[in-house]
């Protein structure tokens, strides 16, 4: 992957940069190479728009063993140029990292940029990185390697992720596929949809003397209710007996969803009530999957009290409590409360899509409440939604007429 000219142009004019700060010869082998504080650094690179300037800067930052250990800063770096079509400058950014042998000698390192290409889907840069660790002076164990499991995860290529789980182990006999390296295949296996393969890994795993987890049988509940496979589910739940792995309120949360889905809403509710009894506190998740119940089978009221009762029951509404109940009062021509939940979002932090918000608008200026529905937007303007996603109720009188 080539670089483009203007990244390479910067690239030289920020390393005559760092040449030039960079304390001398110094035994140090992680000198201090910036005379402006971090954060301000930091700072600067945030606000940069221009993805060559961003890698560029980013190289030249990355010079300061401070700013490396700043694993936040590159996952942004990462995700914004993925952003902007410029792999070639995540390729610029990350190769550039490889400069730093007393980094290099802990795995830890090598394993954040195999993740790191992994989340831009550049999973072929990952391998490459993982088969060049012993040239790099790096330690190769279990722990790189699923990395390199995760990076295909990450990169959608399930083929290439179960191919790697056979091979590279076979080439390498002091690579043992651990605990987490099977729950990484599992999780790959039932996304790809292959929930057969994902509960043969099991017997695998067992076979080699490692016992599944409740990681991974939350991810195989997850999966069978979410592929209606009840049967496999009850599987799962008598491999949960057996191995006495005591389930999670998030194991039962599941088994909620699908209660719904079915149109089992008060076996649901039931379900709810015996998580008390086996000592688990029902969550968010819980009650949002018992007020989309509630909505759907028409009984708003019921939906109400839960959404009412959360405090009460020792949580909090989240992002999905809102995108559920706030269409369903729109619907019912329940203004006022949709509008109070809008607000409560926002000052809770839990933003949700812009189409929902936009629903209330046109509510309310369809009810001919337009100071309220253009407060709504105002203050949803000043919450970060843009003028694109959610628009003034005058601008948009053509569609709800």
């Amino acid at each position: 992957m080539s670089l483009s000219f203007r990244l390479r142009l910067f690239v030289r004019r920020f390393s005559s940069s760092t040449a030039a700060t960079v304390v001398g010869p110094s035994p140090d082998p992680n000198p201090r190479s910036y005379t402006e504080p971090l954060a301000v650094t930091i700072g600067k690179l945030s606000k940069e728009r221009d993805p060559d300037k961003l890698a560029a800067g980013f190289i030249h930052a990355s010079a300061s063993y401070r700013f490396r250990c700043r694993h936040r800063i590159y996952e942004i770096a990462v995700r914004r140029l993925k952003k902007a079509g410029r792999l070639d400058a995540v390729e610029a950014i990350l190769e550039a990292q490889k400069r730093f042998p007393s980094d290099l000698a802990r795995e830890g390192f090598a394993v954040r940029l195999i993740s790191l290409y992994g989340k831009a889907s550049m999973v072929t840069h990952a391998v490459t990185t993982f088969r060049q660790l012993p040239a790099l002076g790096t330690p190769r164990s279990v722990m790189s390697f699923n990395a390199l499991l995760t990076a295909f995860a990450d990169s959608g290529d399930v083929e290439g992720l179960v191919a790697a789980f056979r091979d590279i182990p076979a080439a390498d006999p002091t690579i043992i596929p651990n605990l987490i390296s099977y729950n990484v295949l599992i999780r790959a296996l039932c996304e790809k949809g292959d929930l057969d393969a994902a509960l043969g890994t099991v017997d695998l795993m067992e076979r080699n003397g490692i016992s599944p987890d409740l990681i991974a049988c939350n991810t195989l509940l997850h999966w069978s209710y979410e592929r209606k496979e009840s049967s496999e589910a009850e599987k799962i739940w008598a491999l949960m007996r057996k191995k006495n792995i005591e389930p999670n309120t998030k194991s039962f949360n599941t088994k909620l969803r699908w209660l719904v889905s079915e149109g089992r809403t008060a076996e649901a509710a039931k379900l709810v009530d015996q998580l008390n009894h086996v000592g688990l506190q029902p969550d968010a998740f819980s009650f949002n999957a018992l007020i989309k119940g509630y909505c759907q089978e028409g009984n708003l009221e019921e939906a109400k009290r839960l959404f009412s009762d959360f405090s009460k029951n020792q949580c909090a509404p989240n992002k999905g409590t809102f995108e559920i109940i706030i269409p369903y009062l729109c619907e019912a021509g329940e203004l006022d409360l949709a509008l109070k939940c809008c607000y409560d979002s926002m000052s809770t932090r839990c933003f949700v899509e812009a189409a929902v918000f936009q629903r209330v608008v046109n509510g309310l200026a369809k009810s001919s409440r337009m100071d309220e529905a253009t407060k709504l937007v105002d203050v949803g303007r000043k919450n970060n939604y843009s003028r694109k996603s959610l628009r003034n109720p005058s601008s948009n009188l053509s569609l709800i007429v």
